[in-house]
């Protein structure tokens, strides 16, 4: 049995991120799936947010996945998923920390506001970031090469990604579409969603169109959204 046990919900961006991390390192780990609604008991001494991912190697427990994703890129270094060198991995971290505090924030104000004004608010912070991010992030940073940081995966595509797989919830609920301006970013998304890695973890458009319409309480129409 691995040393390593990996605490995830199926439905969990942050969850995803870790997922991916150990899948594209080829790390043996043991997973084990927590219900947040019905946490198992003892589970706040691993996680003391009682949040997911955590992962629990050896005597080690970590929570929240951009602190887990540097302990495994540093413990299992190949292949890296940062920069070796100080200045362009401190960049990186830059992005990172801008995925956690203006990118996720803008998204959910956009999908889950609690009402038209908020939702509003949030469609155009959520579109100053995705402008922001095509020309000061993928356009200055990558080069010619597909990812974020040039020609190889990071740690920076792996913290954004999980919200481009949630673009249909926007497109269902808020009648929201990439716009043309963000043709490098499109681009990215489209090799990025194909590397097996994320293939392994994604859900289905159907997944997350139930799910949310339980939350917003909003209608499904399923069926046009089935991938």
């Amino acid at each position: 049995m691995s040393t390593l046990q990996l605490y995830f919900a199926k439905g969990s961006t942050f969850s995803q991120r870790t997922r991916v991390v150990l899948l594209e390192k080829g790390i043996d780990f043991t997973p084990i799936e927590i219900d947040l609604q019905n946490k198992p008991e003892g589970y706040t001494q691993i996680s003391r947010y009682g949040k997911v991912p955590a992962i629990k190697h050896g005597n080690i427990e970590i929570y929240e996945s951009a602190i887990i994703n540097e302990y495994l890129d540093e413990v299992f270094p190949e292949p890296p998923l940062l920069p070796r060198d100080p200045g362009a991995k401190a960049i990186a971290r830059i992005w990172i920390d801008y995925a956690n505090t203006r990118f996720v924030p803008a998204f959910n104000k956009f999908l889950r506001g609690k009402d038209t004004q908020e939702q509003e608010q949030g469609r155009r912070e959520f579109l100053e970031s995705l402008l922001y991010i095509e020309q000061e992030g993928l356009g200055k940073l990558s080069g010619n090469g597909p990812y974020w940081l040039g020609e190889k995966l990071s740690l920076v595509d792996i913290s954004f990604y999980p919200w481009f797989e949630r673009l249909p919830l926007l497109e269902h609920f808020r009648k929201f579409t990439l716009p043309s301006e963000t043709s490098r970013l499109q681009q990215w998304w489209n090799i990025v969603r194909e590397r097996e890695s994320v293939r392994a973890v994604e859900n289905p458009v159907s997944f997350y169109i139930e799910r949310f319409a339980k939350i917003l309480g909003e209608p499904t129409s399923v069926g046009a959204v089935q991938k």
